[in-house]
C-alpha cells in the first residue's frame, strides 16, 4: 500500500514501539494521531512528532473504545491505517497461589485481545469507506511459545494472533483493505525493562520493518530474531496443508 499521505491512528503511541512507528510514518510523510491513557506522555510525545494530534483515552474501557471510534469518524474521517499496538503484561507466577494470576490474565486479555476486536469492529465502517487501507495488529515473539516469566501475556498475544489470521481471511477478497501483524522481540522500551528490555532492540527497528512491510504489501512481519521462529513455522504450515 502507498507509504506516504496516510491518516495514522496508533494506539500506545506515546512510547516505546507506538511513539516509534508515529516517528517513522511521520518522517515519511504521513499524519500521524496517537492514542494513550496519560495526558502527560501525550504532550511529550507530540513534542516529538511533526503536525499531529492525539487522543487521549483508555482503550481497554469500552467508553472510551466507543468515543474514541466515534471522534475519529467524525473529525479524521480520512484515517485509513489503525495501529492496535496498545498493550498489558504482568509478570505472571503460576505457582504461587496468592499470586492472582487470574485476574492479572483477565486484565491481559481484555486490554491485549478483546478490546482490539471490539475497537476493530467500531472503525470498520470508515476503513471501509477508504481506496487504501490497512489494520496492523502488533502481537509478539510470544505467539509462537509461552513462558514461565509472561504465560498469560503470551496467551494473550497468541489469541490475538489467530484472531489476526481470520481476520484477513475475512477480507481476502478486498483489495482495499489489508491486515498486517507485527512480531516484535524483546525490545528496549520501559514496557518490558521489568524482563530485561535493556538487552532488546530498539524500537525504531521494529518501524522501519512495518515501513518496509507496508510498502511491500508483506503481511506478515517478524522483526529481529523472531524472523528464524517465523520462517520454521511458515514451512511447517505450508507443509501440512
Amino acid at each position: 500500500m502507498k507509504t506516504t499521505g496516510n491518516t495514522v491512528f496508533i494506539s500506545g503511541g506515546s512510547a516505546g514501539i507506538g511513539l516509534a512507528i508515529a516517528q517513522k510514518l511521520s518522517a515519511e510523510g504521513n499524519r500521524i494521531i496517537i492514542n494513550g491513557r496519560n495526558p502527560d506522555r501525550l504532550q511529550k510525545a507530540l513534542s516529538e512528532l511533526k503536525d499531529a494530534v492525539a487522543i487521549q483515552g483508555d482503550l481497554s474501557l469500552e467508553t472510551d473504545r466507543v468515543r474514541i471510534a466515534r471522534e475519529l469518524a467524525e473529525q479524521y474521517p480520512d484515517v485509513n491505517i489503525i495501529v492496535n499496538n496498545a498493550g498489558a503484561a504482568f509478570m505472571n507466577n503460576l505457582s504461587d497461589s496468592a499470586n492472582n494470576a487470574a485476574e492479572k490474565a483477565y486484565q491481559e486479555i481484555n486490554t491485549n485481545y478483546l478490546s482490539i476486536i471490539h475497537f476493530t469492529s467500531l472503525v470498520l465502517p470508515l476503513l471501509l469507506k477508504q481506496d487504501d487501507a490497512a489494520i496492523v495488529n502488533v502481537t509478539s515473539i510470544a505467539v509462537f511459545r509461552g513462558n514461565k516469566f509472561l504465560p498469560t501475556y503470551a496467551a494473550s498475544k497468541a489469541a490475538l494472533h489467530s484472531y489476526t489470521q481470520g481476520l484477513r481471511d475475512t477480507f481476502a477478497d478486498n483489495n482495499k483493505l489489508n491486515i498486517y501483524e507485527v512480531y516484535p522481540p524483546l525490545v528496549n522500551t520501559e514496557f518490558s525493562a521489568e524482563i530485561g528490555g535493556a538487552n532488546g532492540i530498539p524500537a525504531s527497528e521494529v518501524a522501519d520493518e512495518l515501513f518496509l512491510a507496508l510498502a511491500q504489501n508483506q503481511f506478515e512481519v517478524p522483526v529481529g530474531e523472531t524472523k528464524h521462529i517465523h520462517q520454521l513455522t511458515a514451512q511447517i504450515s505450508a507443509n501440512t496443508h
